[in-house]
C-alpha cells in the first residue's frame, strides 16, 4: 500500500508518504491544487440525485490517493476507506449536490450550468450552499491523511453524499449499507459553511444545532367558472389565501412560545387566466421545529386547518401530503467537546466560537438516530473586511442566495486543518474512553 500511494498521490497532492508534517505546511505545498479543484466543482454543479459527474470526480480523486473506493452507494454516493491501524473508526462526510439557482456572483469561475426542472422548465444550477467547499475540504483532509501514515491511528471513512438538499441522500446511503458494508464509525464529523462567520473562525455547538424539517404540499379544490360570475363557482384561490393566513396562527397561537418553530408557505399557484376561476390551487410549505412533540402538533394542525377551509368553502377535502422529512441534528456533547479542543489547539482557542442553533436542516443528523455520535461544525467563509462592508450595507447574502460565495482560498485551508484536527481529537477521545485513560 505504501508504494501505491507514493506512486499515485502525485496526481492530487504531489508528495510521497512522509513523516508527519504540520497540516499548514502541507497546505503550503498543495493548497493551489485544492483551489483548482474547488473552482472546477463550482463551475460544474449538479442537482440532487443527479451528481453523476461529481461523484465520478470524487471517486477518481480518492482512488488516486490509494483509498478503497466504492461508488454508487445509495445511488451516486461514494465511500472511501483508509486503514491506518486498530484504533477507532472516524467517518468524515461531505455533500455533493447543488441548488436550482441561477448564479449572480459575477465570478470568473461562476456556474453557467442549466438543467431541466421537474416540470420541464430550464433552470440555473449553483453551489449556493457551499457543498463544493465541503468536498474540497474533505479531499484535502483525505490527501493529508493518505500522505502521512502516522497522522491517524485507526480507520477513516470518507463519505461523499448525494441529495442533501432533498433530504434523501443520507437515508439512501444508510439503506444501501453505509453502516454495515463499511467499517461502522465510532464517531462522525462534518463541516458546513457559514455565510456570516469570518474566515479563520470555526463555530461549534453542543446539542440541538439544526431543526426537524418537513415539506408539505396542499391542493385545495373548488368549482371552476367565469370570473364574471363568482357566485356560480367555489374559488380555490380565495380558499388558499385564507388558508395561508390561518396557517400562521399555528406558530403564533397554538405552539408554546418557548418552543422554536417556523411555518413558511414558499409557493402558491392557482389559475391560468385573468377571467377564469380555476378548479384547484396548490401550496407548498416548509415546517421546522426542534422536538418531535412540536413537529407532530404542527403537522396535525396543518391538516385540521386545511380541512376546515374546505368545509367553510363548501368544497371537497383538500389533498395534504408530507414529504422530505429530516430529523433534527443533535451534536454529541463529548464529540463536540473533543472537536472544540482539537480545533482550538490547531487554530487557536480564540478562533473557536459558540454559534446559536439554526432552523435550517441537515440530513447528516440521521446518523444520530443510528446511534453514531456526531458533530457538525461551522466553517467561516467570508473575508473579515468584506463581511464588515456587507454588514454596514445591511446586505449579507445568506446560503441559498444567488449572490453568496465564499472566500475559498483561505477558507479551504482552515477547513482542512479543522477537519484533520477534529478527526484526530475525536478519535483520541473515543480511544481514551475505550481504554479507560
Amino acid at each position: 500500500m505504501r508504494k501505491l500511494v507514493a506512486a499515485v498521490c502525485l496526481s492530487f497532492v504531489g508528495c510521497p508518504l512522509a513523516a508527519q508534517q504540520p497540516v499548514e505546511a502541507w497546505l503550503q505545498q498543495h493548497g493551489e491544487r485544492l483551489e483548482q479543484l474547488y473552482r472546477d466543482l463550482h463551475r460544474h454543479p449538479e442537482l440532487s440525485f443527479h451528481e453523476h459527474d461529481t461523484a465520478a470526480r470524487m471517486a477518481k480523486e480518492l482512488r488516486a490517493l490509494g483509498l478503497e473506493v466504492t461508488e454508487h452507494v445509495g445511488g451516486t454516493g461514494v465511500v472511501a476507506v483508509l486503514r491506518r491501524g486498530d484504533g477507532p473508526v472516524a467517518l468524515l462526510r461531505a455533500d455533493m449536490d447543488a441548488l436550482p439557482i441561477a448564479e449572480e456572483t459575477g465570478l470568473d469561475y461562476a456556474s453557467e450550468v442549466r438543467a431541466d426542472s421537474a416540470d420541464g422548465r430550464a433552470i440555473g444550477v449553483m453551489h449556493a450552499c457551499g457543498h463544493d467547499l465541503h468536498m474540497t475540504c474533505l479531499l484535502g483532509a483525505a490527501g493529508y491523511f493518505a500522505a502521512h501514515e502516522d497522522a491517524f491511528d485507526g480507520t477513516l471513512v470518507f463519505m461523499l453524499q448525494p441529495a442533501e438538499e432533498r433530504s434523501g441522500g443520507m437515508k439512501a446511503m444508510l439503506q444501501d449499507g453505509l453502516l454495515t458494508r463499511f467499517p461502522r464509525p465510532d464517531v462522525a464529523l462534518a463541516l458546513h459553511t457559514a455565510h456570516d462567520l469570518e474566515v479563520g473562525k470555526v463555530g461549534v455547538r453542543s446539542g440541538p444545532a439544526m431543526a426537524n424539517v418537513d415539506s408539505c404540499d396542499i391542493t385545495v379544490y373548488g368549482k371552476g367558472g367565469h370570473g364574471a360570475a363568482p357566485h356560480l363557482t367555489v374559488d380555490p384561490v380565495v380558499q388558499a389565501c385564507r388558508l395561508v393566513l390561518d396557517l400562521q396562527t399555528i406558530v403564533s397561537r397554538e405552539v408554546d412560545p418557548v418552543d422554536a418553530c417556523v411555518l413558511t408557505v414558499g409557493s402558491i399557484h392557482g389559475g391560468q387566466k385573468h377571467n377564469i376561476i380555476g378548479s384547484s390551487c396548490h401550496l407548498q410549505l416548509t415546517i421546522r421545529s426542534y422536538t418531535e412533540e412540536v413537529r407532530k402538533q404542527m403537522l396535525a394542525a396543518i391538516e385540521r386547518k386545511a380541512n376546515a377551509q374546505a368545509m367553510s368553502s363548501g368544497s371537497r377535502p383538500p389533498l395534504v401530503e408530507f414529504s422530505e422529512s429530516t430529523p433534527a441534528l443533535r451534536n454529541d456533547a463529548a464529540v463536540t467537546a473533543a472537536v472544540r479542543r482539537g480545533v482550538g489547539a490547531a487554530l487557536g482557542e480564540q478562533r473557536v466560537v459558540e454559534v446559536p442553533p439554526a432552523m435550517v436542516a441537515e440530513d447528516f443528523g440521521r446518523l444520530f438516530g443510528e446511534n453514531v455520535p456526531l458533530c457538525m461544525f461551522r466553517l467561516g467563509t467570508i473575508d473579515p473586511a468584506r463581511l464588515q462592508r456587507m454588514r454596514e450595507a445591511g446586505d449579507v447574502p445568506a446560503l441559498h442566495s444567488a449572490r453568496y460565495y465564499p472566500d475559498y482560498a483561505p477558507a479551504l485551508r482552515v477547513g482542512v486543518r479543522a477537519l484533520v484536527a477534529a478527526a484526530r481529537a475525536a478519535a483520541a477521545d473515543v480511544d481514551g474512553a475505550a481504554t479507560g485513560r
